[in-house]
């Protein structure tokens, strides 16, 4: 193991060196503008309603220094210069791979990317997955002098060298609520490759608008939709709300789930309209279905809009293709060296990083209940990410069982500081098992049960007088079949 003395290297530094010299004046800037950050006095003010100088946000890990000092009342960033030229660069690369990638896999072009388009691409990345959508359907932006957005161009056929791959876009609420023009920028840019005088074999946006306008019976603005999310002021993909309810049993529930919270497009002169089937339609040629990571800080178990969204939208597009349909997942925490890697080993990736890493679980027991239940949190979209694409590795069940529930130590920071979570990450695994999904190793298969009761033991112990029903560890699986309103509701929007 290599010792770094911090002291002894800076010692041997010559500081007279000119390169050397720039670096202490970045590192003294820096930390002048650490020590300059005043968040506890501008709350303060904020509260006695005085003025908060405003600045920049974003991610410092992506090297956006210009966000210290913080404490001040943060902007995000101008809309209309997304994507910055930089990001365009990665985009670019990422929609190479992504192709490159699917080609060497499967030997053709992948037809249809459904991409899962969240906020956090602009807000953070400066619209790298805008880019790469723009250059897998083959045009590029077009900048003004000052950096802001004029529109884009097309990218001929002969330069592409590559057929156009058409896309599916399920954006984000906020996405939709915040940055319309580039919702409209990127419908406008399909609606014009769809245009083109070109084969559909070099140009996949126009060999599945003239499907669907086929099938639809309907214009070429039907055909050409390809940007929806959920119905105009309502978050969320509907999915995961199925999944923690145990409101389905079998992938087709998952898919129409999706189809019906889902199925509103937007684009330019179209904002929110009911349109099921034509989404329904454009979800049957989707050869790949992704999203990507941008910072450490945050991860594919950070939210249950990950696999709600992004697991809903693979559930979908392979149930309702019949077919195989990959998922994968982009990388640019390192900007210079981006990846496209399959879903798959990102939730490998980050359940040795975080979630099984004794040193993650330390920190989050440090917080007490809280941490607690943020650890069944995670636990609970992992379990998600199995109910929706089936891509979480029997491993990593059988892992966790051992790891949170029992383990000793770990089971008696549950009981002690918040055994109703422990409770829910037991039950899913429970639950996990029962489904099929995961095959329990011989003995976690003997652990689970009776700790479960253990669990349940200490919670009605904690309960004390406190009477009613419990759910305890048995799972009532309720879907729309079961419930006459929810299955016309459900029929009226996807027939």
């Amino acid at each position: 193991m290599i010792n770094l003395n911090i002291k002894e290297i800076l010692k041997k530094i010559d500081w007279q060196d000119p390169v050397w010299q720039k670096i202490k004046e970045e590192i003294l800037d820096l930390n002048q503008r650490i020590e300059d950050s005043k968040e506890i006095e501008s709350l303060l003010k904020g509260f006695s309603g005085g003025y908060i100088p405003a600045g920049p946000s974003g991610l410092i890990t992506r090297g956006r220094d210009d966000v210290l000092p913080t404490g001040r009342n943060f902007y995000s960033l101008d809309p209309y210069r997304i994507p910055t030229k930089s990001a365009y660069e990665i985009g670019k690369r990422l929609a190479e791979k992504l192709i490159e990638k699917h080609l060497n896999e499967q030997g053709r072009y992948p037809e249809n990317v459904a991409i899962f388009w969240m906020a956090s691409d602009i807000m953070w990345a400066d619209g790298e997955g805008m880019a790469q959508i723009m250059h897998l359907i083959g045009v590029r932006p077009v900048w003004f002098g000052n950096g802001r957005i004029k529109g884009f161009e097309v990218i001929p056929l002969k330069e592409l060298s590559r057929p156009r791959i058409d896309v599916t876009i399920r954006v984000s609420g906020i996405t939709r609520d915040n940055f319309p023009n580039c919702i409209e920028l990127i419908d406008e840019a399909i609606q014009k490759v769809a245009s083109l005088d070109e084969p559909p074999e070099a140009n996949f946006v126009k060999k599945h608008a003239l499907e669907i306008m086929d099938k639809t019976n309907k214009d070429f603005r039907t055909g050409t939709l390809r940007i929806y999310c959920s119905m105009p002021g309502t978050y969320q993909a509907g999915t995961q709300l199925a999944v923690y309810a145990s409101a389905w049993k079998e992938e087709k529930d998952l898919a129409e789930v999706f189809l019906y919270w889902n199925g509103y497009a937007y684009g330019k002169g179209i904002w929110g309209e009911a349109r099921h089937k034509e989404f329904a339609e454009v979800l049957k040629s989707v050869d790949v279905t992704y999203n990507k990571v941008v910072s450490d800080e945050y991860d594919l178990f950070g939210c249950c809009c990950y696999f709600g969204t992004h697991g809903g939208m693979t559930a979908a597009a392979r149930h309702l293709s019949k077919k195989e349909v990959k998922a994968y997942y982009g990388d640019t925490r390192d900007p210079e060296n981006v990846e496209i890697r399959d879903l798959a080993d990102e939730i490998r990736r980050v359940v040795r990083t975080k979630l099984l890493n004794p040193k993650w679980i330390e920190g989050m027991k440090r917080h007490g209940y809280k941490g607690a239940g943020d650890i069944s949190k995670r636990i609970g979209r992992v379990y998600g990410w199995e109910a929706t694409t089936q891509e979480v590795d029997d491993w990593i069940f059988d892992d966790i069982a051992r790891t949170f529930v029992m383990n000793e130590e770990n089971r008696e920071f549950f009981r002690q500081n918040n055994p109703w979570a422990l409770e829910e990450i037991t039950r899913r695994l429970l639950e996990a098992w029962e489904r099929e999904l995961w095959d329990p190793a011989e003995d976690v298969k003997k652990a689970l049960k009776r700790l479960y009761l253990e669990i349940e033991g200490w919670i009605e112990e904690s309960m004390d007088e406190v009477k009613g029903e419990f759910q305890g560890g048995s799972i009532d699986v309720v879907t729309s079949e079961e419930v006459e309103y929810w299955k016309s509701k459900m029929q009226e929007a996807l027939r």
